[in-house]
């Protein structure tokens, strides 16, 4: 290996990052705003956000990589190859006969891309701050714990539970690679929603749990989607999950958030108000809610529980009444509910609420 070789190796590497986190900021975007009324401005806004990335892909496979690079090669070019085809995808989505599928599908390219990527966020500053909440991304104190952080440690950072990421009644984990055994962490649950599952969901939390140094576990259902009538399929799948977690991890018992999107809402519901239900805060997104559920409910469970509802106002599948009246019913049993209604959200994950569910749950 040359001097000229490492140093072609670097300069692609230095093309290739920033590239392919342009390129997936714009899919974050397009995620947040899409609806079927939006979709024509998307796809519009998609114009050339792949060019930079399609350039830096074609000199990365025409130069000779050292043998020492090949393993940041082999993080980067398939996280740019994912998210270029996730901008691709997009702006071919309206040509497809289901132009709002089209885009939905184009946009599962993105947990590819996150998955390749992530590993570089021990060694490159770029990747690590955007795995970072923004405001935290010139933390001293954090930037100085992550640095000590040992890169080979084992039980910490992304894992899977099952044959596959996101295999059925599997779940995916996420660990700080801070972890200190000696204290007691706080645990985020996240639900997919329907069609999902925990492996692509992982990364709608991931920046979040990293920056706060918190345990997420994002399951997937035994199912397509989540078993809302019967409760006792995937219910104990989920309880069982935290219990093997909490024989390796320190889980603490006073911090423990259910969350979901959709589907992962609506079970947010259906686990959450029930009497033995162990997570001491709910926050279901997007979801539906039907009077019927409070007949499930244990009222002393109800009394004082932590619920935080977001909903979007132009949602298209599940309308916004749904929410206004889960925070009617639910307060007046006593739960303790903050109703968030967002104004230009549609049946999307709104990624930027995130911050503020956990300022509310870490109060």
């Amino acid at each position: 290996m040359s001097d000229s070789e490492a140093e072609v190796a670097v300069d692609v590497v230095s093309q290739l990052v920033p590239a392919t986190l342009k390129a997936m900021h714009a899919l974050e975007f397009a995620a947040r705003h899409l609806a079927p009324d939006t979709l024509p401005q998307l796809i519009e806004a998609m114009a050339g956000r792949d060019e930079a990335i399609g350039a830096a892909l074609a000199r990365s496979r025409t130069i000779d990589w050292p043998e020492r690079l090949q393993a940041v090669r082999t993080c980067l070019e398939p996280a740019a190859e994912a998210a270029a085809a996730g901008i691709a995808g997009l702006r071919a989505a309206a040509g497809q006969p289901q132009p709002i599928v089209a885009a939905y599908r184009a946009l599962r390219h993105y947990a590819k891309a996150a998955q390749s990527i992530y590993p570089m966020a021990a060694f490159l500053k770029p990747v690590s701050q955007f795995f970072l909440e923004t405001a935290a991304r010139h933390d001293t104190s954090l930037a100085e714990r992550m640095a000590a952080a040992d890169p080979d440690a084992k039980d910490v950072g992304i894992m899977h539970g099952g044959e596959t990421p996101g295999a059925r009644g599997g779940f995916s984990l996420y660990v700080p690679e801070t972890y200190d055994g000696s204290r007691a962490y706080s645990l985020v649950v996240a639900l997919h929603g329907g069609s999902g599952n925990g492996g692509a969901f992982l990364w709608s939390w991931l920046r979040e749990a990293r920056t706060r140094e918190l345990i997420l576990l994002a399951p997937t259902a035994i199912g397509s989607t989540w078993s809302l009538m019967d409760p006792a399929t995937d219910g104990p799948n989920i309880d069982a999950m935290i219990e093997q977690i909490g024989k390796r991890w320190n889980l603490g018992a006073e911090r423990r958030l259910l969350t979901g999107m959709s589907d992962g809402g609506t079970f947010t519901y259906v686990l959450g108000v029930r009497g033995d239900c162990r997570f001491t805060h709910l926050a279901p997104i997007a979801a539906a809610f039907h009077p019927l559920l409070l007949g499930m409910a244990d009222a002393d469970r109800l009394r004082g529980l932590p619920i935080h509802i977001v909903h979007g106002a132009r949602d298209w599948m599940f309308p916004a009444q749904l929410a206004r009246d889960a925070e009617q019913a639910l307060g007046a049993a006593g739960a303790k509910v903050i109703y968030r209604e967002i104004a230009d959200l549609s049946h999307t994950y709104p990624r930027d609420e995130n911050g503020a569910i956990l300022d509310w749950f870490l109060a």
